[in-house]
């Protein structure tokens, strides 16, 4: 993530609710992807310097929550953000607990949205497309219920555990995972959704199942198979073990590394660690591989395991390659969206 400017001349940062240099209230306008200081011109009304013609609002989460920096148009009549709106269902927030890990997702979501939106893809909620569009159940476990984190038809359930840092690393360690975040699985269930959006019963599916094999094959038994004695812990043309589990996976966790690469070059890129900016896929991974290894530097200089933990084949470069083809065939809408 890019940092931002303030209107004093100051860097400010995706999250930031007011700049720490002159003190003005901040806000990001997600249609111009730019984080701004607020001039207020009326009760609840703000503009910013950088889109002078648009007067906004605070996004209610922003207003009641203090979980969201995002702003509304003031004319579309929302009282939500872009991203609060893909949100259907949210944990009891009268609990104090499941108030910060509800907000630590929709900061992830936030991140997530900003990301789509900047590769230019289609994203809009089901409350105003129900064929096509999108939305976020965010559930905490019960007494009767354990919540599974996925993807079904347009819905991504997220488990509210999964933002308590313990939890995660309890269940990345429990799943010999070399890598698991928040952020990470919001990437990796927008995968499934892209693919169901973007691939399916479209003319590049041939091409994803040369590569990635045929999504037809039975999910249920090529997870049972995973997780059995039987599966094969060593799969290096895969970006990681649970990759290899079924094609609809191999999809996702490719999709979401192809997130974490493009989302890092960017902040090197602003932050001058990287000069110029790649202009092939060929280029991305070589700026990407380059890249790494800094990271993994700066890590071991901090005592910290490796920021960066997998080894990329030449298969595994080809997937990733797909998934900027088909980023970039969206981007220039020449790839029919499924219906």
């Amino acid at each position: 993530m890019r940092p931002f400017q303030c209107d004093c001349g100051a860097k400010i940062f995706f999250e930031n609710v007011s700049c720490l240099t002159c003190g003005k209230e901040l806000g990001f306008a997600p249609e111009v992807l730019l984080l701004s200081a607020l001039e207020p011109v009326g009760e609840g009304q703000f503009r910013t310097q950088r889109n002078p013609k648009v007067v906004y609002t605070k996004c209610e989460n922003f207003s009641t929550q203090n979980a969201c920096n995002w702003l509304v148009p003031s004319a579309s009549g929302e009282r939500l953000c872009r991203s609060c709106l893909l949100t259907r269902i949210i944990p009891d927030l009268s609990n104090h607990e499941n108030r910060t890990r509800w907000a630590r997702i929709e900061s992830a979501k936030r991140r997530l949205v900003y990301t789509i939106d900047r590769l230019g893809l289609p994203l809009e909620s089901k409350r105003s497309d129900t064929q096509s569009g999108v939305l976020f159940d965010i559930k905490a476990d019960t007494e009767d219920c354990f919540v599974l984190t996925g993807h079904d038809d347009g819905i991504v359930t997220v488990r509210l555990d999964e933002a308590d840092s313990v939890v995660r690393e309890k269940m990345r360690k429990a799943m010999n995972e070399q890598y698991r975040s928040l952020l990470g699985h919001l990437r990796h269930e927008s995968g499934h959704y892209y693919f169901d959006l973007l691939l399916r019963d479209t003319p590049l599916l041939a091409e994803f199942r040369k590569l990635f094999g045929d999504e037809r094959a039975d999910y249920a038994a090529a997870l049972r198979l995973h997780y059995s004695s039987e599966s094969d812990k060593s799969l290096p043309d895969f970006v990681s073990h649970y990759a290899s589990s079924h094609p609809w996976e191999d999809w996702a966790e490719t999709w979401a590394h192809y997130f974490h690469m493009v989302d890092t070059l960017e902040t090197a890129e602003t932050f001058g660690a990287l000069t110029g900016k790649a202009t092939t896929f060929s280029e991305l991974i070589d700026r990407w591989m380059s890249l790494t290894i800094l990271l993994n530097a700066l890590n071991r200089s901090m005592g910290l395991d490796d920021a960066y933990p997998f080894q990329l084949s030449d298969t595994v470069r080809q997937k990733l390659s797909f998934v900027d083809q088909v980023v970039q065939l969206t981007r220039q809408s020449r790839l029919p969206i499924a219906s």
